[in-house]
């Protein structure tokens, strides 16, 4: 069986797209599948729109993405685990290739990501020279989608606990310990709300915050407002419309 593995907190306006999209995905690969949306706290429709999609809803409150993550993956009954975020469109190629690379031995992976709609200038060039190191240099996983075995993410801790961001770079470095890492070229689509609503300052000084300090300006929400203090879009961007390769 296949887990698909959605981490939600507030999520109603994306988050039908993204169960549609899963649910299509994974049919076309024509294995058994579940997906488990993991509802973090929502003060929203969240829950209940995953509920009429399908999806088992797993509640938490952790207000932490590792945490949620990870609260997924104990829940799930599949050997497979894909990790999707809640405003993020795959594809059947996001399946199939998944399950070509571990099939040929890879311990994980990921895919490149594209963000939908359109986004300003600056973000753009942002996200072009953050993908170049990242993707191409580095070979990491995007928390927007990664995939692995239910015995290498196990074997590979899940993800940390401790960390309120970024985590999705120590897991992709722990399972390249375990075997290959594979980036799928396919870009999976995924909302660009952080580039409409924030500032090139903000995003730059949260960015190299991080950078300087390492773990330890990720150890808890302060100055991470980017991901946690929960502002949303109110309208669905056409993913078909504008999209900006990372």
């Amino acid at each position: 069986m296949l887990s698909f593995i959605v981490p939600a907190y507030n999520e109603e306006l994306e988050l039908p797209a993204t169960l549609s999209a899963i649910h299509a995905a994974a049919a076309a690969n024509g294995e058994p599948y579940e997906i488990i949306v993991v509802d973090d706290a929502s003060t929203d429709a969240t829950a209940q729109i995953a509920q009429s999609a399908g999806a088992v809803v797993v509640s938490v409150h952790h207000r932490q993405i590792a945490a949620v993550r990870n609260a997924g993956a104990r829940a799930a009954r599949g050997d497979v685990l894909f990790f999707v975020d809640a405003d993020t469109r795959i594809s059947s190629v996001h399946v199939s290739g998944a399950r070509a690379a571990l099939g040929a031995g890879c311990a994980g992976g990921s895919a490149r990501v594209a963000t939908d709609g359109s986004v300003p200038p600056w973000g753009r060039v942002f996200i072009h020279v953050f993908s170049a190191f990242y993707f191409a240099v580095a070979n990491l996983g995007a928390g927007a989608f990664l995939f692995t075995t239910r015995k290498n993410f196990e074997a590979a801790g899940g993800f940390d606990p401790q960390l309120f961001a970024g985590e999705e770079i120590y897991f992709s470095q722990a399972l390249k310990k375990l075997g290959r890492f594979r980036v799928l070229a396919e870009p999976v689509v995924t909302s660009g709300r952080k580039l409409r609503m924030y500032s090139a300052r903000q995003i730059l000084r949260l960015s190299v915050g991080i950078v300087l300090r390492g773990k330890q300006g990720v150890r808890s929400r302060d100055r991470l407002d980017l991901w946690y203090d929960g502002r949303r879009e109110t309208e669905v961007r056409n993913p078909a419309a504008g999209h900006t390769k990372v």
